[in-house]
């Protein structure tokens, strides 16, 4: 344990040191802010044309604006994340220490949680940022906190699966750039596997569908916690770290 620890901290000091994190935060500051501000402003308008109308209805501030900026901030991490993944090995490679790190007395399972953890440390720093915005429905109205924070819960999980996707790449190439699109592109194409199921009912659209992380995430953007969208996440997060450790194992007896 102290060994991951060891290399996750050696992880964040490279992000930090440096100006990727600084960078990632401000470009998703700007564009979460922004998806605030719309969604925010969408839902004043529409409470102000329901009371000139007589209507008077009550509308949920978790179902007009934390829901929609929840689910924006999802599609951002598509970007974000082949940015924090793509230099965890990439880099050690192309600077000539990872053959010093696979050497190392520290296992490989070690290794990869810790970068892995790091990564994911990173992108909790990054959402963190939009918990600004939300401060401020705090501040003028009475939001209900508990689905905020399972949708928060949902987007952690979410990230660690698609970061251990982007940490398995990251394994199988020196190349910062190839590891970056690599990446973007398994994520991608692991977000719009649901669209099948708008044109296809067969069983095995089914399957596909269900491999999608935006079907899993959508139930966690309600508020809603299930055990089989958790099993799904965790499932994906040992796999791409799985399939990351017999890529290293499979190096060094190449080497």
């Amino acid at each position: 344990m102290n060994n991951i620890w060891v290399i996750c901290k050696k992880e964040l000091n490279s992000y930090f040191v440096s100006p990727i994190a600084y960078g990632l935060m401000a470009f998703f500051a700007l564009v979460a802010g922004f998806f605030f501000y719309s969604a925010t402003a969408i839902f004043v308008q529409r409470s102000m044309e329901s009371q000139m109308m007589g209507r008077g209805f009550p509308m949920s501030v978790n179902e007009w604006v934390i829901r929609p900026v929840l689910s924006n901030v999802s599609v951002i991490g598509l970007f974000l994340i082949p940015m924090i993944t793509m230099r965890l090995f990439a880099e050690e490679k192309r600077t000539g220490t990872y053959e010093l790190l696979a050497t190392s007395p520290i296992r490989d399972y070690e290794i990869i949680v810790g970068k892995w953890v790091a990564a994911l440390i990173m992108y909790a720093c990054i959402l963190a940022v939009s918990l600004l915005d939300i401060l401020v429905l705090f501040a003028y109205g009475k939001p209900d906190w508990k689905p905020m924070l399972v949708g928060y819960l949902g987007l952690l999980l979410q990230g660690g699966c698609l970061l251990a996707v982007g940490t398995f790449i990251s394994n199988t190439t020196r190349s910062q750039i190839v590891a970056g699109v690599g990446t973007f592109a398994i994520c991608l194409l692991l977000w719009v596997l649901d669209w099948v199921s708008a044109f296809e009912t067969a069983a095995w659209a089914k399957v596909v569908s269900y491999l999608s992380v935006l079907t899993h995430f959508e139930p966690f953007s309600k508020g809603v916690i299930d055990t089989k969208d958790v099993i799904f996440y965790v499932s994906m997060i040992f796999l791409g770290l799985f399939l990351t450790a017999r890529a290293m194992e499979s190096q060094r007896w190449r080497a």
